[in-house]
């Protein structure tokens, strides 16, 4: 795979030259140079950034079409307009490059794309495999060694359903190692029969062993052979007038039946697979995905395209190769529309998931009636989307009266701080704009200078000064859509003098600022809103626009607290252990578990080291010269 740049040679400035004709000449002399090899194209504005990026079998046959204007969508033509350079990545095959065209398409998010904007990684089901007894337990983020994975879930609450579901089928434990090997006596849920307890000894290595196979039988779809094995031993317990073994095991073949009855959509036999469904409407586009895994429904997501004026056809192949780029293809993807370029697509995926991947769109049966239900949601999302649109933007003008603004605000950011006497002190931003919270935009500023109990006008600077000045050094054109229109903050008439200072101090005094202070005895209704040249002011009780700021800065207050509980609670877990080179987290775990403290291992002498259970003469010395670094 190689890249290449291709910028023309400056030609005189023309005042009266059309700026498509600029863009044509940047594509027509970059022709001159473009292999018929297959590749990715990008196409490029003055600053650099992506406008559009395009896979081709010929890169210099696909291109050149970019040269015939008037045979373009308009979309095109506006991208063509604006291209000042083009750079080419060249691949081994066709297929190769629409793996990579995704790829750079989701990294860049190029303007005339169709764009998948989803930054939401998707939680697994983990099964640790390093451990005498397995521990089962949710994950997001990389895979790594020594464990199995079971998904993609659609959201956070169906891989929940599905470990509540294997706790009381299965009963294997979901504490971390940390907890298991520091237990004396069971914990709740082995007292409401969701776990086996075999970190007290309640069940042996051999027969906890099985659960676990019975549940990677489960998690692989065969559950009507588990279901007949559990039958099998419930009678051969209530024979052997073992009541109190058959009574659990009854209990497990509920929890299984019980599983199987929330399934909505039957997909028996059919294993793993993705199905895709697309529903548009007034230039919009939802795509409503439900992943199946072992026949089970894993959840579905919605996810919201750009607009554009491409077909069903093309979005939703486009669609496909975003969705996959991380994200492991099934062997079956059930599509609600035949995309362009199936067989190119379908060869494309094969390569990335290492064996065939079949698209294919039903026509009848039980696979049509899936691709049906998912359309069905896709275009109730979709309806649900544009009606909150609506409103959204009512609300939206309605601040922007309030606030004298002069049009509709894009993009509001909202400020809070916590801390607890100036200890794990941060400052956090959200952001929301017509589609809602941007959650993508949510900022955390761990405060780095020093703090002072109540001083909040401290960390306002601080964070004031990281935030904005970081985007006129990166953006001050306020080109990128990143620069707030309304910016909101906690408190009264002197939090808004200060802030305004910081800013005017920036460069940035032209964004409105309005600060909220919270009413007599904190009640929420009876809100103050300060702006700089006017009275300060409350709205009526019941007035839309006053919960819409309620709502902001409640969001804002909870991230806030989230944030500094979480800081709190890693500084709370990390000691001066983690200060020693080399030292990591077993290690770390056997010395807590044999000294009992940082304190312990700081205390103890190099013969106490070395004896220390898994620890060894070489990392004892290790240990002890870093707390002892004179050889005391």
């Amino acid at each position: 795979m190689t890249e290449a740049a291709t910028t023309p040679d400056e030609a005189p400035a023309e005042a009266e030259a059309a700026p498509a004709m600029q863009g044509v000449r940047v594509i027509e002399a970059a022709l001159a140079t473009l292999p018929l090899s297959p590749g990715v194209y990008r196409m490029l504005d003055g600053k650099g950034d992506a406008l559009y990026v395009g896979k081709a079998r010929a890169l210099k046959k696909r291109v050149v079409a970019y040269t015939q204007v008037a045979r373009l969508p308009e979309r095109l033509r506006r991208m063509v307009h604006e291209t000042r350079s083009l750079e080419v990545i060249t691949t081994a095959s066709e297929a190769e490059a629409l793996l990579l065209e995704a790829n750079l398409i989701k990294k860049l998010r190029p303007r005339y794309n169709i764009v998948l904007r989803d930054d939401k990684s998707y939680p697994w089901l983990v099964l640790t495999e390093d451990h005498p007894y397995p521990q089962i337990t949710k994950h997001r983020g990389e895979r790594r060694k020594g464990a199995s994975y079971w998904g993609p879930f659609a959201s956070a609450w169906a891989v929940n359903q599905t470990l509540t579901a294997l706790q009381r089928v299965f009963l294997l434990r979901s504490c971390r190692d940390t907890v298991f090997d520091s237990r004396d006596r069971p914990c709740l849920l082995f007292q409401i029969r969701r776990c086996s307890a075999p970190c007290v000894d309640r069940i042996s290595k051999e027969d906890y062993a099985e659960l676990v196979r019975d549940a990677k039988q489960f998690l692989s779809g065969e559950t009507p052979s588990i279901q007949k094995t559990l039958a099998r031993e419930m009678e051969e317990a209530a024979e052997r007038l073992e009541f109190e073994r058959a009574a659990a095991i009854r209990d497990r073949i509920r929890g299984l039946t019980h599983v199987q009855g929330r399934d909505r959509i039957n997909m028996e036999g059919i294993g793993d697979a993705d199905v895709v469904a697309l529903h548009q409407l007034a230039g919009q586009t939802c795509v409503q995905v439900f992943f199946f895994r072992g026949g089970r429904n894993n959840g579905n997501r919605p996810y919201f395209l750009s607009k554009g004026e491409q077909g069903p056809e093309e979005v939703i192949g486009a669609f496909l190769g975003q969705l996959y780029d991380d994200l492991p293809p099934p062997p079956l993807v059930l599509l609600s529309h035949e995309p362009a370029e199936r067989a190119l697509i379908a060869e494309a995926l094969s390569i990335k998931a290492g064996r065939k991947v079949e698209l294919h769109r039903p026509q009848r049966g039980d696979k049509r009636a899936a691709v049906e239900h998912a359309e069905t949601n896709a275009r109730e999302a979709l309806e649900r989307r544009m009606a909150e649109g609506t409103a959204q933007q009512t609300l939206l003008q309605g601040v922007a009266q309030l606030f004298d603004l002069p049009a509709m605000p894009e993009r509001i950011e909202v400020y809070d701080n916590s801390h607890i006497q100036g200890a794990h002190a941060y400052g956090v931003m959200i952001a929301a704009g017509p589609s809602g919270f941007l959650k993508q935009a949510y900022r955390k500023f761990a405060i780095r200078g020093p703090v002072k109990p109540g001083d909040d006008f401290g960390m306002m600077r601080e964070v004031f000064e990281r935030r904005f000045g970081r985007a006129l050094k990166e953006d001050p054109e306020r080109e990128s859509g990143t620069w707030p229109d309304l910016v909101l903050i906690d408190g009264g008439l002197g939090q808004l003098s200060a802030a305004r200072e910081i800013m005017a101090e920036l460069g940035a005094h032209d964004i409105p600022l309005v600060a909220v202070a919270k009413g007599p005895d904190r009640d929420a209704g009876r809100e103050w809103f300060h702006r700089t040249g006017h009275d300060p002011f409350q709205l009526p009780p019941r007035d839309p626009v006053l919960y819409y700021l309620q709502r902001l800065r409640d969001e804002a207050h909870r991230f806030a607290i989230t944030t500094h509980r979480a800081g709190r609670s890693k500084a709370l877990t990390t000691s001066e252990l983690d200060e020693i080179p080399g030292v990591g987290s077993a290690l770390k775990r056997k010395l807590l578990n044999h000294f009992g403290s940082a304190r312990g291992v700081r205390n103890a002498a190099l013969e106490d080291l070395e004896n220390a259970p898994g620890i060894g003469p070489t990392v004892a010395r290790k240990i002890h010269g870093h707390f002892h670094p004179a050889g005391g």
